[in-house]
């Protein structure tokens, strides 16, 4: 078991190396491809457990059905922006990672009022539409965090 954990180990750490080295943007695009994949599976998981994946804005008079891919257009849409944020603070930021951190946490709590107030929305899919914010934040922000602790752009 211990071999294991220390091969996990290496490999996490030889992983984080490589991704230190690469421009930040090739560490979004990486990041906001991943978090897209990973969303979209818990979306599917969450269809094939039976949650309605039928949704409406602010304003809607009825919820239109969520298509396959569109948790993951989401995500592509808009992780682009937490890059474009990332690009920006790795060259103005005197702690970019920290600051991309407090930002992008604040933002992803932010996200969750729109599930929370989303009319003409099962209460499921609202809680599938907010945990679906933390999935990617969750996948995204910790890539590119962490390539931004390891230096400038």
């Amino acid at each position: 078991m211990s071999a294991t954990v220390s091969r996990n180990q290496s490999f996490a750490q030889s992983v984080t190396q490589s991704l230190g080295a690469r421009p930040v943007w090739q560490v979004g695009a990486l990041a906001v491809f991943a978090g897209a994949v990973v969303t979209e599976a818990f979306a599917l998981v969450a269809r094939g457990a039976g949650v309605p994946m039928e949704a409406a804005s602010p304003g809607a008079t009825e919820a239109a059905e969520i298509p396959v891919g569109g948790f993951a257009g989401g995500v592509l849409f808009w992780s682009v922006v937490g890059v474009v944020l990332a690009m920006a603070l790795a060259r103005w930021a005197g702690r970019p990672a920290r600051t991309f951190v407090v930002i992008t946490v604040a933002l992803t709590a932010l996200s969750l009022a729109g599930p929370a107030v989303a009319p003409h929305t099962a209460t499921s899919t609202q809680i599938v539409l907010a945990v679906s914010h933390v999935v990617a934040a969750a996948v995204v922000i910790p890539l590119l965090a962490g390539r931004l602790a390891r230096g400038r752009a």
